[in-house]
């Protein structure tokens, strides 16, 4: 059965080339990223949004922008601060003096691809707005709502660092983030590969607006559909939802994942199968995933956070403790 199931023309096998294309066309300017590359392809294709968080100078910004490029569909991007307005995200009605009637004025968040820079800059009124967007693609100003076309896509960054004159994402918007990506220092060679790049007459920044369109927004809805059909046996079903339902009652967890989270495990382990032509997800393919999915969506104790224990190693100990099914 591998690689037979097709959506329209494309079948997994090729579905599969084109997102290696775009990790490809994307590894020309954002070098030893590769993971997280890998995890926002993820998230896009199981029609997800992704928190990325980093300090500044690892490319998130030039992440985002080098997606873009590679898909042929529109990019906004909004930069908040502390004096944003939801209008200025949305949009508003303005009234026209001439017609005696009133006319909306579209906001940025009507795109495909939307960069939400340093999000946890705006207050939570700004960041708010985005709600209706996230979990219904559609934006209702004065009472009339309006689709966003597919696909539509936030991707959000914030700096863990300088925690002052920003406002902490409330728990309900952190939910609507399928994932949230931690961003590191690159390898030794990485960096020296990205100190070379970027002391040239032309940077990576630059080279970012001369990369090529790999797929279109027909292309992106077949792949998305090719993987919404991917089978998931029973077994590994409840290996997703075990792992959810243990991150409500582990010891110093005072808050686990809610139902987003098996759902959006396997969802994004779909993607996962389909990048590895496969038409049928395993359970390797949930363990990848959980921890992104997870991270975000998990409160610890005081006592925890004390001891040092962060989330990555509470969610190793977690998935360690759960045993996958062999079949």
């Amino acid at each position: 059965m591998n690689g037979e199931l097709t959506a329209g023309r494309l079948s997994i096998h090729d579905a599969a080339q084109s997102v290696t294309q775009i990790k490809s066309n994307i590894s020309k300017v954002l070098i030893g990223q590769d993971d997280i590359v890998e995890n926002v392809l993820t998230v896009l294709f199981a029609g997800g949004h992704v928190l990325l968080e980093g300090v500044p100078g690892l490319g998130k910004t030039l992440l985002v922008r080098a997606l873009a490029k590679s898909l042929n569909v529109s990019f906004s991007r909004v930069q908040f601060t502390p004096d944003l307005m939801p209008s200025d995200v949305v949009g508003h009605s303005l009234y026209d003096m001439k017609s005696g009637e009133f006319t909306v004025k579209k906001g940025p968040a009507f795109t495909n691809i939307l960069l939400a820079d340093e999000i946890n800059r705006a207050p939570a009124k700004t960041q708010s707005a985005l709600l209706e967007v996230m979990q219904e693609q559609q934006i209702t100003l004065d009472g009339e709502s309006m689709a966003i076309s597919s696909p539509f896509m936030v991707l959000a960054t914030q700096n863990p660092l300088d925690q002052e004159g920003t406002y902490p994402l409330p728990e309900a918007e952190l939910d609507r983030f399928m994932m949230k990506v931690e961003l590191g220092f690159p390898s030794v060679e990485s960096e020296l590969a990205l100190l070379k790049l970027n002391t040239q007459a032309i940077s990576n920044e630059a080279k970012v607006d001369d990369l090529e369109a790999v797929l279109n927004a027909d292309q992106i809805a077949e792949i998305k559909e090719l993987c919404a059909g991917i089978l998931v046996d029973e077994q590994v079903a409840k290996y997703a939802v075990e792992i959810v339902r243990q991150s409500r009652t582990w010891q110093g967890v005072l808050h686990g994942a809610g139902l987003r989270a098996s759902i959006n495990i396997i969802k994004a382990a779909k993607v996962i199968a389909l990048m590895n032509s496969r038409d049928y997800i395993i359970p390797d393919d949930v363990k990848y995933v959980a921890p992104n999915i997870l991270r975000h969506r998990m409160i610890l104790s005081a006592e925890l956070e004390l001891e040092g224990v962060d989330h990555a190693q509470v969610i190793t100990s977690l998935l360690a403790s759960i045993e996958a099914p062999r079949s």
